[in-house]
Formats: C-alpha cells, sequence, structure tokens
C-alpha cells in the first residue's frame, strides 16, 4: 500500500475542508436541556445524526471553545443548538457560527418552544430536514495528505508500550510522510522524557513550547497529587508513571515534533504535533490531568481530527461523536476476548520479528478504509460517548492559527 497515492471519497464543506462523515450535530448548552436534545437524535433514528453538549450553568473559556470547533470540524455538515433559556453558552450564538461555515443550522430555546414534547417535536423536524439536505452534500477525493489523526492512549498494559503504541508510532512516520498530520497527547505521561522530546523539537520555538508544556503538566500533577496511572495499568504489567510513560511517547513516533497545540486549536501545517490538554494555572483549578479516554478523544477531535485512535491493552468499548475511533491492542488475549469492539490486533510484534512495517501498513489500510465509509467496531454498536468538562486553558497562540470567537458564543 502506497500512502502517497492512496485515495477514497469524502466530504467537501464549503469552508474548504474535507470530512470523512456526513453528520448533523444536535448541541446542548447546559445539562437542563441534555435530555431534550438526546431525544430528538434518537428519535430521528441515524446514524448520522450525532450529539454533544456542555452540563455546566456557568461560564468556561475551555468548554465553549471545544464546542465551537466540534461545530466547525469537517465531520459536521449541519447543527441544531438547544438551550433551556438561563445558561451563559447561548445556541443562537452556535448555530451563528455553523451558518458562518458554510453548515445548515438552527438553534432552539426550550423555555421559547412551550417545554419539552413541543421542542422536541420541532428539532426532529429540522434534524430530518438536514438530513435530507445532507444529501445534496458534494463529494471529493481524499488521501492521506488531508487528514488529521489524533491518537491516544486509555487502560494500558505491558503490551501498549512494546506492541500497539509501537505500531501507531510507525503508521505516524508514514502519515507524515504522505504529507498528512499526526496529533498525539497526554503530556501527562511524558514524565521523564523531556529531553527525548525537546531533541525531536522542528525549531527553537517548538523546543520552547515543548519545555513549558512539560514543566506545566508536572508542577499540575505534583498540585493536585495526582499521575496518570491506574490499578488496571499495575495489573496489566506496567510498574510505574515512568515506565507508562515510555510506552505512551513510542505513539508519536520518530518525526520532529511542530510545536504544541491546545485544546480547539488546528495545526498550521502538515507534520506531527503535541496536543496539549492539562489546564492552565487558574485559581479555580478546573480539571484533573486525564478525567476519562472521552475527554481526551473530544480533545483531540476538537483539533481537527477526521478520525482518531484509541490504543488500549486492556480493552476497552468506548467509540466518539464526531469522529470515528479506531481501538487498537498489542494484547492478543484482549483482542479475542473483546473482538466485537477492538479493531486492530498489534499482538504480531510480540511474537514474530521484522512486523513493524507489515502492521503499520495494515493499519494504513484499515483507517482509509474507515475514511472510505467503512464503520469502526465502536459505529457498528453505536458508541457515540463525549465528555466535556470544566477546564481552564488560556486562548490558544496564535501560531497555530486557532480561532477563538468563544466569548461570542456567550450571552
Amino acid at each position: 500500500m502506497d500512502l502517497k497515492t492512496y485515495t477514497w471519497q469524502g466530504y467537501a464543506r464549503k469552508n474548504g475542508k474535507k470530512g470523512i462523515r456526513n453528520k448533523v450535530l444536535v448541541v446542548y448548552t447546559v445539562e437542563c436541556a441534555s435530555f431534550v436534545a438526546k431525544e430528538i437524535a434518537r428519535l430521528a433514528d441515524s446514524k448520522d445524526v450525532d450529539v454533544i453538549g456542555f452540563s455546566g450553568c456557568t461560564d468556561n473559556d475551555y468548554a465553549i471553545r471545544l464546542l465551537i470547533s466540534l461545530i466547525r470540524h469537517p465531520n459536521v455538515g449541519a447543527v441544531l443548538a438547544v438551550g433551556l433559556g438561563c445558561e451563559y453558552v447561548q445556541p443562537e450564538k452556535l448555530s451563528d457560527i455553523a451558518a458562518a461555515e458554510g453548515k445548515h443550522s438552527s438553534w432552539m430555546f426550550i423555555q421559547n418552544e412551550g417545554g419539552t414534547r413541543k421542542t422536541i417535536e420541532k428539532g426532529l423536524g429540522l434534524v430530518k430536514d438536514m438530513l435530507e439536505k445532507l444529501k445534496e452534500t458534494p463529494r471529493v477525493e481524499m488521501d492521506f495528505s488531508d487528514l488529521i489523526v489524533g491518537a491516544e492512549c486509555g487502560g494500558s498494559d505491558y503490551t501498549s508500550g512494546l506492541a500497539g503504541n509501537t505500531v501507531v508510532g510507525a503508521f505516524y512516520d508514514k502519515l507524515v510522510e504522505a504529507g498528512g498530520t499526526a496529533v498525539f497527547e497526554e503530556i501527562v505521561e511524558a514524565v521523564g522524557l523531556i529531553d527525548l522530546l525537546r531533541s525531536r523539537a522542528a525549531d527553537e520555538q517548538a523546543a520552547r513550547e515543548i519545555t513549558a508544556v512539560y514543566d506545566k503538566a508536572m508542577d499540575y500533577c505534583r498540585s493536585v497529587h495526582q499521575y496518570s496511572i491506574s490499578p488496571g495499568n499495575f495489573v496489566g504489567g506496567l510498574s510505574t508513571i515512568e515506565e507508562k510513560s515510555m510506552g505512551a511517547v513510542v505513539k508519536s513516533g520518530s518525526k520532529p515534533v511542530q510545536g504544541v497545540l491546545k485544546v480547539g486549536q488546528t495545526p498550521e501545517k502538515a507534520g506531527l504535533w503535541l496536543l496539549d490538554s492539562t489546564p492552565d494555572p487558574h485559581w479555580m483549578q478546573f480539571g484533573i490531568t486525564n478525567p476519562n479516554d472521552n475527554e481526551g478523544l473530544m480533545d483531540l477531535i476538537s483539533c481537527g481530527a477526521q478520525v482518531a485512535f484509541l490504543v488500549t491493552g486492556r480493552g476497552n468499548v468506548v467509540g466518539s461523536a464526531v469522529a470515528p475511533v479506531i481501538k487498537i491492542t498489542g494484547n492478543h488475549h484482549t483482542y479475542q476476548k473483546m473482538e466485537e469492539d477492538m479493531d486492530f490486533d498489534a499482538s504480531e510484534m510480540l511474537r514474530t520479528a521484522n512486523r513493524l512495517e507489515p502492521l503499520a501498513l495494515a493499519l494504513a489500510k484499515l483507517t482509509a478504509d474507515v475514511c472510505g465509509g467503512q464503520e469502526s467496531k465502536a459505529e457498528k454498536l453505536g458508541h457515540k460517548e463525549y465528555f466535556i468538562p470544566y477546564k481552564y486553558q488560556d486562548k490558544p497562540a496564535k501560531r497555530c492559527g486557532g480561532q477563538t470567537e468563544d466569548a461570542g458564543a456567550r450571552q
């Protein structure tokens, strides 16, 4: 398989982006509107309707930027924003942002519509109309140079660093060589590896960004007395956070790191990027290092990733809203036991010599198939999890082209 010539059909967006799915996104702007939004999506009974939302009543820049970035995502063709009527995050403003991107959009306040039943009925009609309009979305040829792929770990064991993450790293090298973009995260799982990461910086600016985000992550872990390691990691054969970190960083491959992204930023150019999802210093201390796997997946997808990898030695069942998730394991027993949920078995790395290249190409082929419309295991089962917590992060640096009109989504 030649990544530089392999193509598939995607969806052309009016803003020039290319998506691999054609979704209606129902967005709720406060927990009080979540039931109505979820009922609208359920009754629409379409795999192309997803729900995301923020539960908080009070203001949070991070959550607003994340919602906006998911509305702008190339896999999304239409947006329905649903609010109650009292919250900071305003559905009308979110709908306006979607419209400015050339997407079909609408919004509702439950208080204005007359309550639960009436809002669901109106919302269902709007969503069905959007689904019909999306059938007219132009198709466009895509290749690996059009892709942003995000990767994170979850439920790691001793095979994650030796097989699962290693194969992802080899694929990432090939993706970058083909002109694509790779994003890796979990700087809190890079403990003790700052010299290695700095040595891979593409330039001095990238080196400064890597150093700053590493130091911030270590300070944060110490301040909350929590590092990114769990009882399941120990059961799976990992001894320390340092050992886990070596396995986590290997998923980045070997290419130069172009710089650091914050949540909601899209890379300004192709190549390998490090995502900073750690909270910035703030008196409210919003967020912990890694609340759960779906928080990390949302962060990656918010950077424009049309598809995301979740590497898990011990196994996981989740998918994601907005973008398909490909679940990869280096543990053959896990793959056999959870074959309905796991997409890719990388365990040959542990059993047979010289398997890295073939496995990286096999993962590339699976990725291309999913981008071309094949459902991931999570999609087949209907998994569409998401998690958007309170967190504090400074606005993205301008060098990465992040869009930050988050204030426009407020009342």
